[in-house]
């Protein structure tokens, strides 16, 4: 059983925010704070109750991955996501 970092995130990151515009974006985020975590894949997959493969899945920006999974894992790490109109957008 992977033991659990007394660090792991609650609530809003120390990273910076991002606009994420592909899932290979999306996925390099979560592996950046997976590693800053120091947790390894196996770690978010014995905590998140998903599979190993999932998360290397997710982390190679898979464009098909569950977004249900994908928000849970999201949300372990300690990140969220934010939907808001682009700026300077007029249709």
């Amino acid at each position: 059983m992977p033991t659990v970092p007394k660090n792991l995130p609650i609530g809003h990151s120390a990273s910076p925010e991002a606009i994420i515009r592909s899932s290979v974006e999306l996925g390099a985020i979560v592996r950046d704070q997976r590693k800053r975590l120091a947790l390894k894949q196996l770690d978010i997959a014995g905590l998140g109750n998903t599979g190993n493969r999932f998360i290397v899945d997710l982390e190679n920006g898979k464009p098909t991955v569950q977004l249900q999974k994908v928000l849970d894992v999201m949300d372990l790490l300690g990140l969220e996501v934010v939907v808001r109109p682009k700026a300077g957008r007029v249709l």
